[in-house]
């Protein structure tokens, strides 16, 4: 185990050493510095499995020391060791992401060389856990690609149209400086956010000629059953009602509730600009393709009275910089 000591006092680093040497048999590898800059220089340049810190530097003082060097040494597990016994200040640590505060009077070298082993297992542990966690949400979306692709593979005209407009929908959640975590709902939603249609017969959604009103009426049950489909699935997000309310506008004229404002969701607010978008620039059964002008030209007039007016610009500019294209 390769071990960084950062420690300024002469005295105390050759204490630790021996301490470290005599409790480990000889498999503790101990690099030391005075300096907290001197540390992450180290750092930096070789890997090492745990950092043991002295909170009192002359380069840093107290629990800034700690927050310095976790932020530019994260990856690295951190033991405090201080001659500071302020179990207030151990607590904070802690809470910061410290493996452990140990204070330099009450330790011997089995107990620093068990903490330094643990604190090892424990970064070991949550990388294994969050490789599982990454494992886990390929196979999510893995999941979540085949329901959108068995829905769109009932209707050839709409084929691509949930991934077309999952791109560009998250292309303006990006262009809004969205959380991660709001693109990611964004994303989700968009690749579902159809799957209401699964209830719909084939015959109407690829019906070349005009709707009646019965098959209109029920075309406007998608968004319904999709919430149906979707709400006891336990997402980290609301992703049914963003399906729920991807055809809601902002004068309430939309459907299936007649939402205004702001009491729909802002993600559901950008799916419905990124489908209408999509929608026009894109062939239907009953019209060939109006393009990407018209479509642009249709939320920019309908801009605050059906579709939020910053997703309009924001989509506005998505395309006015080139950076988007609905091509594969």
């Amino acid at each position: 185990m390769k071990i960084l000591l950062v420690e300024d006092n002469p005295g105390d680093a050759r204490l630790i050493r021996e301490r470290l040497k005599e409790a480990s048999n000889g498999w503790v590898e101990l690099v030391e510095a005075g300096r907290l800059d001197e540390a992450l220089k180290l750092v930096k340049q070789s890997s090492f499995d745990v950092l043991l810190l002295d909170l009192m530097l002359p380069d840093s003082r107290g629990l800034d020391t700690f927050i310095k060097a976790n932020t530019f040494a994260a990856h690295v597990p951190i033991v405090v060791l201080t001659g500071l016994a302020d179990e207030e200040a151990g607590v904070e640590a802690v809470k910061w992401g410290a493996q452990d505060y140990l204070v330099k009077g009450d330790v011997d070298g089995k107990l620093l060389v068990r903490s330094l082993r643990y604190a090892m297992e424990r970064k070991q542990a949550n990388e294994a856990l969050e490789e599982s966690f990454r494992k886990l949400s390929r196979m999510t979306d893995g999941i979540i690609r085949a329901i959108s692709l068995t829905v769109e593979r009932r209707d050839a005209y709409t084929a691509g149209h949930q991934d077309r407009v999952t791109r560009l929908a998250c292309a303006i959640a990006v262009e809004m400086r969205l959380s991660n975590q709001q693109i990611q709902a964004v994303r989700i939603a968009g690749l579902l956010h159809d799957i209401g249609k699964i209830n719909i017969p084939t015959e109407i959604l690829s019906k070349p000629g005009k709707l009646t009103d019965i098959e209109f009426a029920l075309i406007k049950t998608h968004p319904q059953a999709a919430y149906d489909v979707l709400k006891n699935v336990e997402f980290p997000w609301p992703i049914a009602d963003i399906a729920l309310q991807h055809h809601e506008r902002m004068n309430s004229s939309g459907y299936p509730s007649g939402l205004r404002g702001e009491k729909i969701l802002l993600e559901a607010r950008i799916l419905a600009v990124s489908d209408v978008v999509e929608a026009m620039a894109s062939n239907r059964p009953y019209r060939p393709a109006l393009g990407r002008d018209k479509a642009l030209q249709e939320i920019s007039q309908n801009r605050g009275l059906l579709y939020d007016p910053n997703v309009v610009d924001a989509c506005l500019r998505v395309f006015e910089s080139g950076s988007f294209k609905f091509e594969e």
